[in-house]
């Protein structure tokens, strides 16, 4: 993740953020309290997809929820419980992975990292569910994947994040 941070004489505080999938948001900080979002289109990162605004209140809700101190998600302590190990992960394909332009059958990711391919949902918001060993894997998709928590690792690191 790159972040660039610049002072807005009379205004307050700005940050570019570019995250690793190459997201563009930008958070501006005004004087007053205000932070104002922006997210940018992944394509053209001059376009703005979306804003909004919030007050110092809502904006350090947001943070506390973001850093995981607001909720503790008890259904999946239930799942990791009851199916002991198995995890299921949802991971968006990074730039530059080595799994891109590769179907699953030639990754052969099964065999390979334990791991499961249970859905991928593509980035012009296609989906395939159980998809095939024939599937192609591109930038941006999400893949729903199932296995153990140190298999998953094996498998994002060394296949689905760009090697940095």
């Amino acid at each position: 993740m790159n972040i660039r941070e610049s002072e807005l004489p009379g205004i307050g505080y700005k940050f570019e953020i570019i995250t690793k999938n190459q997201d563009k948001m930008v958070i501006v900080i005004h004087d007053d309290g205000r932070r104002e979002i922006y997210h940018f289109d992944s394509d053209d990162h001059d376009e703005v997809i979306c804003n909004v605004t919030l007050n110092d209140m809502e904006s350090r809700q947001i943070a506390g929820i973001l850093g995981g101190m607001a909720y503790k998600p008890k259904a999946l302590e239930t799942v990791e419980i009851a199916f002991d190990d198995l995890i299921i992960e949802w991971y968006q394909v990074e730039p530059n992975a080595p799994v891109v332009n590769k179907t699953i059958g030639e990754i052969d990711i099964r065999n390979n990292f334990g791991v499961t391919v249970i859905a991928i949902k593509k980035k012009n918001t296609k989906k395939a569910n159980n998809p095939g060993p024939d599937t192609v894997i591109e930038v941006g998709d999400t893949l729903v994947i199932s296995g153990e928590r140190n298999q998953l690792k094996v498998l994002i690191q060394d296949l689905l994040s760009s090697r940095k």
